[in-house]
């Protein structure tokens, strides 16, 4: 049975990237890169764990799922509309 996973979200900010753990509240980085916020975030996320061990709360179960979307194709006066604004 594989280990359950957390879902992280990486983000662009500007020059620098953020991170973030939806079912762990707080569980954030930030760097310079992607390479980086990658290689935080699994740190982070072990010791927000291992703190939670510590204070004798529970370890949260992973529950976020992502799904990706493909952005839709926008046609017609609609997408003019949207370009203007």
């Amino acid at each position: 049975m594989n280990a359950p996973e957390y879902a992280v979200v990486i983000e662009r900010a500007g020059r620098s990237f953020g991170a973030y753990v939806p079912d762990l509240p707080g569980c954030a980085v930030t760097g310079r890169s992607r390479r980086e916020v990658r290689a935080s975030i699994r740190k982070a996320i072990a010791m927000y764990l291992e703190d939670r061990v510590a204070d004798g709360e529970p370890v949260p179960a992973p529950t976020a799922r992502i799904m990706w979307v493909p952005r839709p194709k926008l046609s017609g006066r609609k997408a003019a509309r949207r370009s203007r604004a």
